[in-house]
């Protein structure tokens, strides 16, 4: 069995699969197999899509100096 590329610890959320597609005026998702749902929502059809999962922004600490860049 070949291993996943995915985390299989990830919360199952509709804002995260294949099947929901996000409002743009709510914060609710329709489901091609459910209809209107929570964004935090999950059935047994889940498939999750990688490419709609958005990554949390790192915050990169900005007390450098220019020492920290001279070889």
């Amino acid at each position: 069995m070949a291993k996943s590329p995915f985390n299989k610890k990830l919360e199952k959320h509709c804002e995260y699969c294949v099947h929901g597609t996000k409002l743009n005026y709510d914060d609710q998702i329709i489901c091609k197999k459910h209809g209107v749902t929570d964004k935090a929502d999950n059935c047994r059809s889940y498939k999750y899509d990688p490419l709609k999962r958005v990554p949390v922004k790192i915050k990169l600490a900005d007390n450098y100096t220019e020492d920290d860049f001279k070889l």
